[in-house]
């Protein structure tokens, strides 16, 4: 056990892990309606142009556009209907001067027509169409190609799925679509204490939070979530769900169990699994020294701590980019705001700490206020708009000073 809570930078821990895995990313064909929250694994260029003829913008009338000059509310031009077109029909006419067809949103345009006038800038009598406002050539007509030319390029390779860029592909007639990936990532609980959201809780009991949370997580990094379960402080159970997310799993996370107590069996159950296992056990962050970082049959295990506000920021700094990686995805840039600190943060030398804030506006500009209530308190976040990063050579930062804020859910490369 004297490997054990051997404190190191995260920069340390992510170079230890870089020597013994790295992010391997799979290529894979699938439809497109299944390829939403994926990233391309390929840039996609189009075989056709959009639209791909001459189509009406708008319901209207088809008309040559000089044969609408001069038109006013009190002396319209008077243009003889050849007939009409829906959208989905190709037609059939040729207009000659002094014609018109009436169209559809979307329909082609007719051979000799180069311009659309509004339905709502004529009236209709019998066969006769009394055009009561000019339009220009082009007017109301989405051109060939005017959205996307034939052979451009219109994504890229890594660029995650949205459904504008659905509709995008759809839009150039792709059926499948090569993306990433998703990583499988197995989430195990660990703690006798826990119990499953929703059970009846008994004397000294509390609900799981970190299993959903970190569940939820692993989806927003591109990832796919397989929740195992809480395993009870017993070796034999933590082994038994371990091994059964490295079969079914690429990334293993275990959160609970991690640091150097009595009751704290984790890691030495997990570095009992396999070579080289335990390679990380203590990062110098704050919350968060108790992490632990495992490679078992080439998989990586993620060992957070179990209080919450611990788990998910070291999840955030640590587990997120190997995820991200995986998937394809570029790593998450976060926005940065310059605030004023409300209150004095003591900090403990040699540890990084991340202090959750809230943000004020006030007269003097943008406040940082300091919400320190633990790293145990799962609302320490949800009430935060986003961290300090504390450096670890720093032990004050006084009241007033300007503070750099990283926000939580940007996703701007600051």
């Amino acid at each position: 056990m004297s490997r054990f809570l051997r404190v190191m930078t995260l920069e340390e821990a992510l170079g230890k892990l870089k020597k013994h895995w790295r992010p391997r990313l799979k290529v894979i064909d699938v439809p497109l309606d299944e390829a939403g929250g994926l990233a391309l694994a390929e840039d996609v260029v189009s075989k056709l142009d959009v639209p791909p003829f001459d189509r009406a913008s708008v319901d209207g009338y088809a008309v040559h556009a000089s044969d609408t000059f001069g038109a006013g509310e009190d002396s319209p031009v008077r243009l003889e209907c050849v007939g009409s077109l829906p959208a989905g029909a190709w037609p059939r006419v040729e207009l000659r001067a002094d014609e018109c067809l009436e169209i559809a949103t979307g329909a082609p345009l007719p051979r000799g027509a180069d311009a659309v006038v509004m339905v709502e800038h004529v009236i209709v009598q019998k066969s006769t169409v009394n055009v009561y406002r000019a339009v220009a050539p082009g007017e109301n007509v989405a051109r060939r190609g005017s959205e996307v030319k034939r052979g451009a390029t219109v994504l890229r390779a890594g660029q995650r799925l949205s459904s504008p860029s659905i509709g995008t592909l759809a839009a150039i007639g792709v059926k499948m679509v090569k993306v990433y990936k998703r990583p499988r990532v197995a989430v195990i609980s660990s703690g006798a204490e826990l119990r499953a959201p929703g059970s009846r809780l008994g004397r000294g009991q509390v609900y799981d939070v970190n299993g959903p949370a970190i569940c939820r997580a692993v989806e927003e990094c591109g990832g796919e979530a397989e929740y195992l379960g809480i395993a009870r402080d017993q070796p034999s159970q933590i082994a038994g769900l371990v091994k059964k997310g490295l079969s079914s799993s690429d990334v293993v996370v275990i959160s609970g169990g991690s640091s150097a107590g009595t009751g704290d069996i984790v890691p030495s159950v997990v570095d009992s699994l396999g070579r080289p296992g335990v390679i990380v056990h203590g990062l110098a962050l704050k919350p968060g020294k108790p992490t632990f970082v495992a490679v078992i049959r080439d998989k990586p295990v993620f060992g957070l701590p179990g209080y919450p506000v611990s788990a998910l920021i070291v999840f955030d700094q640590l587990v997120a980019p190997q995820l991200r990686q995986i998937a394809g995805l570029p790593s998450l840039g976060r926005k940065i705001v310059r605030a004023r600190l409300s209150r004095k943060i003591l900090s403990a030398r040699g540890r990084m700490e991340f202090v959750p804030v809230e943000l004020v506006r006030g007269s003097e500009g943008l406040r940082a206020r300091p919400i320190l209530k633990g790293s145990g308190a799962i609302t320490a976040l949800s009430e935060a708009d986003g961290y300090i990063k504390v450096p670890l050579e720093e032990e004050i930062i006084e009241e007033g000073e300007m503070v750099k804020v990283v926000l939580f859910g940007g996703t701007e490369n600051a």
